[in-house]
């Protein structure tokens, strides 16, 4: 799967990757292969995994072939965002 990163989201990573040590491969990893997605604002979808005692989140949308990430973030209200 083809994983195509917004301007936007590369900036947030770099951040991300200062605060929390993660890295391109890890979210594009979750990107293909996430714990759960669901539903997000006009009409993305995002990708969720639960790590480092909370929940990565990376809101995308699909292109043919592949996905667009839109940008990523952590958060530890994992029971805000998780659904059962």
């Amino acid at each position: 799967m083809n994983v195509v990163w917004t301007d936007h989201a590369q900036r947030r990573l770099a951040e991300w990757s200062r605060r929390r040590e993660i890295t391109r491969e890890a979210i594009e990893a979750i990107v293909r292969s996430p714990d759960q997605v669901v539903a997000g604002h006009a009409g993305l979808q995002v990708a969720q995994s639960k790590m480092e005692n909370g929940l990565w989140r990376v809101p995308f949308f699909d292109l043919e072939g592949g996905r667009k990430i839109v940008t990523v973030y952590w958060t530890s209200r994992i029971n805000r965002y998780w659904e059962e």
